[in-house]
């Protein structure tokens, strides 16, 4: 071949890949224009004044049962479920409605890094974006509840305002330490103009408790005292009332900062103290409806549940999800922020019973479902993209538990593969499409 033929040559090749190349990406901004079209939802924004309560008859029952075949011939109806687990599939403002009240809620949703349909582009979309949901958990969460917020550094700043001024108290900010293997020598610094970040954060807050009492809203410290106040009792009394010799006054009573909730049984000492020996005509005390006193059981359950297993500590140095747990499209991981089970337990076993609802809104994979299966919780999830949702399911559907050494056990069958575990349905329902559109969508926006 001379050397004019052979320039000619790969010229024509060269030109054939870059046509190539632009099919592609025509078909991958198509296919990003269609999911994200797809995945639009009416979102339903929680005002104040509205109520939202639920009677018995819109909770849903869960029935522990045995896993079913997942049916994805239709998508609909838009839930799957195995034992007290529930999956859904849309935008979790349509759901909220249907679920029980949670007395956990792990938020995993946008991180403002552009990296699904609808997460914001930067950080600055990130207020607007959880505003709905914020407005939603704070209508419907317990006194009891608390909320697990997981995001970057800076995605968390920007959120922290909107949650404070919704009535959620900040407890702790948790920081989880993937280790210097996260980034594996690759982060150019000369570029970036600072160190390599190897963390993000999960940070715990709590529902703020009101009373309403004569036409007035009042903490829990303020109404205490109003109350014993009410019954027309000196402050002194509450020591003979709990048998001490000044910590009811001390501590139950004061009205600075360091102020202590009561414990139940000290709690019902103070309502049956009050209840006997104040002013008749005020009588009951220390009630929310005007014909019973709380009882200690119920004053407990005014507070976020939280147990702290000895050695845990707010940092949590745990490698990025690896090995067999790690969900993978042949070579590719499936979702690009899969949490760890072990961490998720961790904020399960904290704040909450067997028995206990979770809500885990923006679900992905839905790893915090499967550690409330485990745990014996009630679980509500949600995902939009229908590629994760199909995933998430096939995954709850056919999750085993397997022991290892010292980590007790891995929420993941050996060897699962995404596409294993969805089979045959990929192909009908554009699995490896939707897939392969998402990581397209990643690298046109790197």
């Amino acid at each position: 071949m001379s050397e004019t033929q052979f320039s000619l040559t790969r010229a024509t090749s060269i030109k054939r890949r870059r046509a190539k190349k632009q099919i592609l990406i025509s078909k991958s901004r198509k296919k990003i224009s269609y999911l994200a079209a797809t995945e639009t939802r009416d979102p339903l924004i929680v005002r104040e004044g509205s109520q939202l309560e639920f009677s018995s008859k819109q909770i849903p029952e869960i029935v522990e049962t045995s896993p079913t075949k997942a049916d994805f011939s239709s998508l609909s109806p838009k839930v799957y479920r195995r034992g007290s687990c529930s999956i859904y599939w849309g935008d979790a403002l349509d759901f909220y409605r249907q679920w029980a009240r949670p007395t956990v809620i792990i938020s995993d949703g946008a991180y403002g890094l552009g990296s699904f349909p609808g997460d914001p582009p930067t950080t600055a979309g990130l207020e607007a974006w959880y505003r709905p949901h914020v407005e939603a958990w704070t209508k419907l969460a317990l006194p009891s509840t608390t909320l697990w917020f997981w995001n970057s550094e800076l995605g968390w700043a920007t959120v922290h305002p909107l949650l404070t001024s919704a009535g959620w108290e900040y407890r702790c900010c948790h920081i989880w330490d993937k280790g210097i293997a996260h980034i594996a020598g690759n982060a150019n610094t000369k570029t970036l103009r600072k160190f390599p970040v190897v963390t993000e954060v999960c940070v715990q807050y709590v529902k703020k408790t009101y009373f309403e009492a004569q036409g007035m809203r009042m903490t829990m410290q303020e109404w205490l005292r109003h109350e014993w106040i009410r019954a027309g009792l000196p402050l002194w009394k509450t020591n003979q009332a709990c048998g001490v010799k000044n910590a009811a006054t001390r501590k139950y009573f004061t009205t600075d900062h360091l102020w202590h909730f009561p414990p139940p049984d000290a709690f019902d000492a103070l309502v049956r103290y009050a209840n006997a020996h104040g002013k008749p005509t005020g009588r009951p005390y220390f009630s929310l409806d005007g014909q019973r006193p709380l009882t200690g059981e119920q004053w407990s359950q005014m507070r976020a549940k939280f147990t702290c297993s000895a050695g845990v500590m707010n940092v949590w140095r745990e490698p990025a999800v690896r090995g067999i747990e790690r969900l993978k499209d042949q070579s590719q991981c499936v979702h690009m922020n899969q949490k760890p089970l072990k961490l998720l337990e961790l904020c399960l076993k904290a704040s909450s019973d067997e028995g206990d609802v979770v809500w885990e809104p923006f679900g992905g994979l839905c790893s915090a479902t499967l550690a409330a299966h485990r745990l014996k919780r009630r679980a509500f999830a949600a995902e939009s993209v229908a590629a994760f949702y199909q995933i998430a399911v096939r995954r709850l559907e056919n999750y085993a538990e397997l022991p290892l050494p010292g980590d007790g056990v891995r929420l993941c069958p050996a060897g699962f593969d995404c596409r294993r575990a969805v089979g045959a349905d990929q192909r009908d329902f554009g699995l490896a499409d939707g897939l392969s559109a998402l990581y397209r969508i990643r690298a046109l926006r790197s």
